[in-house]
C-alpha cells in the first residue's frame, strides 16, 4: 500500500475501530443488562409465591429497591375512606379507575393501598359504599414503587385532582396525609364488600430482548470488522 493510500485510509481505519469499540461495549452492556433482567426476573418469582411479609415500616423505607417490586405482603390498620384517590385506569375489565386509600395501619404508619378497579360508572363512593370499609382491615398485596409525575405524555394534575399515576408523594400532598410510606400496595384478589374494587389485577411484564439487542450489537461489530479487513487489503474503493 502507498504512503498516499495508507493516509488516504487513516480515517475511515480510526473511525471504524471507534465503532467497532462502541458496537462491542454496546453488545457487552446488553449482556450484563440480561444477567440482571433474569435476576430480576427470578426475583420476582420468588416474592409471588413467598408468605405474605409485615408491610416495611419507616427503619426499612431507604433501603427499599427494584429488587423488592412485587414482594407479598400484609398489613392491618382502617381505611381512611374520605381520603381516597381515583387513578385512571385501563384494565381487562375496561376503562376506569384504580382506588387508592390511605391505611393507617396499627403498626403507626401511614400507606397508600391500590384496593383495586372500579368502572367510570362507579367512581362516586357513594355508588360502592358498600366497599368502603369502616372497621379494622388485613390487606395483603403487592409493594409496588411509587410513580411519580405521570404517565407518557399525561402528567398528573393534583391542582385538578386529576390522576394517571399513583405518584405516592404527590398524593399525599394533596390529600394532607403527612409522613406515608414511600411504596404503595396493589391488593389481592380478596373480595371486596359488595364487590368493588376488584383488586388482583396487576399486571406483571418484564420485556427481555437484550439478547437480541446483543447479538445486533456484536453483528455491527463484526460487519465493520469485515469492511476495514476489505479496505486495508484494497477492497475498499474511491
Amino acid at each position: 500500500m502507498t504512503h498516499e493510500r495508507r493516509r488516504g485510509h487513516a480515517v475511515p481505519l480510526v473511525l471504524g475501530l471507534a465503532a467497532i469499540a462502541l458496537f462491542l461495549g454496546l453488545g457487552a452492556w446488553q449482556v450484563r443488562r440480561r444477567a440482571w433482567k433474569l435476576d430480576l426476573i427470578a426475583a420476582v418469582d420468588r416474592h409471588l409465591h413467598a408468605a405474605p411479609v409485615p408491610a416495611p415500616g419507616p427503619d426499612r423505607w431507604r433501603r427499599l429497591g427494584s429488587r423488592d417490586v412485587y414482594t407479598r405482603l400484609s398489613a392491618t390498620g382502617r381505611f381512611d375512606n374520605g381520603r381516597e384517590t381515583l387513578v385512571q385506569a385501563l384494565t381487562e375489565q375496561g376503562a376506569g379507575y384504580w382506588v387508592v386509600t390511605p391505611l393507617r395501619t396499627t403498626a403507626g404508619f401511614t400507606l397508600l393501598v391500590n384496593r383495586g378497579f372500579v368502572p367510570e360508572a362507579k367512581a362516586s363512593p357513594g355508588s360502592r359504599a358498600a366497599g368502603e370499609v369502616a372497621g379494622p382491615v388485613r390487606v395483603v398485596g403487592l409493594l409496588r414503587l411509587s410513580e411519580p409525575e405521570g404517565r407518557f405524555l399525561r402528567p398528573n394534575q393534583p391542582a385538578a385532582d386529576r390522576w394517571f399515576s399513583r405518584d405516592v408523594a404527590a398524593i399525599a400532598a394533596k390529600r394532607g396525609l403527612g409522613p406515608v410510606a414511600p411504596y404503595f400496595v396493589d391488593a389481592d384478589a380478596a373480595p371486596n364488600p359488595g364487590g368493588l374494587p376488584v383488586g388482583g389485577l396487576t399486571v406483571i411484564r418484564f420485556p427481555n430482548n437484550h439478547l437480541g439487542y446483543a447479538i445486533t450489537w456484536f453483528g455491527m461489530a463484526a460487519l465493520t470488522a469485515w469492511a476495514l479487513v476489505r479496505l486495508v487489503r484494497g477492497g475498499g474503493r474511491g
